[in-house]
């Protein structure tokens, strides 16, 4: 395995992000000849036209239909504290060893729309609030687009630790964490979740597919219409994605019954 300078290290840490955003999680490395210009790079393979990117299983994915459905409460912000008071100062799996705080929610208790990242950044880490750095200064824009504000919406994450490097959570911490955050979907019961980015879709649908199978549909979760779209972690290091999150979301849009503006 040859040895890459940390810049080399730092660009290929951003590539592997942008194809997990995409939804890619799998790779498969062929044996490389440092003697063949081929082998370099000069020719990338490009995959047949007709053959659809697939995602091979790897270690099961505690779903939403895995975890009983809470009862629902007229009593929304009380039973959010009792979940988050179960949480208590969790040590349940290895993400508790580098977190700073725990990040439970932002958000009304009785918002008609719930959006679900994957976990918490350093910003976030920092204040104990999901989406309050750069990607959330970006999902504020998508709230307001929509004609609503942040504090009329839920926000939740897959995990509630930060993991280190703001790598993808282990399938272990998201299996761990995950059913607190199906207890939250049961307790707010939004009309539409919209779920942001690969992982999120992956533990709310429990299925790994590529973003491109998911977008465009509206699926079923909980008792929720789900809208799947990207993160906006990646909108930010891809805007040109921006349009086609925005076409996402007017489909959450209509499911509310909100005004979609007129194209131009």
């Amino acid at each position: 395995m040859p040895a890459f300078d940390p810049a080399t290290r730092q660009a290929l840490a951003a590539r592997l992000r942008f194809y997990r955003d995409l939804g890619l999680t799998e790779f498969y490395r062929r044996p490389v000849d440092l003697s063949s210009t081929e082998d370099l790079g000069q020719h990338e393979p490009q995959p047949a036209a007709s053959q659809e990117p697939t995602i091979p299983p790897r270690k099961p994915i505690l779903t939403a239909a895995d975890v009983p459905t809470t009862v629902p409460t007229t009593d929304r912000v009380a039973a959010l504290r009792i979940i988050r008071e179960d949480i208590g100062d969790c040590t349940r799996c290895a993400l508790h060893k580098g977190r700073n705080k725990i990040v439970f929610a932002d958000g009304s208790a009785d918002a008609r729309l719930m959006f679900i990242g994957e976990g918490p950044g350093a910003d976030e880490d920092a204040q104990g609030l999901p989406f309050v750095g750069k990607a959330g200064q970006l999902l504020n824009n998508m709230i307001a687009a929509m004609g609503l504000k942040r504090e009329e919406v839920y926000i939740a994450n897959v995990v509630k630790c930060r993991p280190p490097g703001n790598r993808t959570p282990e399938p272990e911490e998201a299996n761990t964490c995950a059913p607190f955050l199906f207890r939250q979907i049961d307790v707010v019961r939004p009309e539409v979740i919209v779920a942001l980015g690969a992982t999120a879709s992956t533990y709310l649908l429990g299925q790994r597919q590529p973003l491109a199978a998911l977008r465009g549909r509206v699926h079923s979760v909980r008792g929720s219409k789900l809208i799947v779209t990207y993160h906006p972690a990646f909108l930010l290091r891809d805007p040109r994605q921006k349009k086609e999150a925005w076409t996402d979301l007017q489909i959450a849009m209509r499911e509310l019954g909100l005004e979609v503006p007129a194209r131009s």
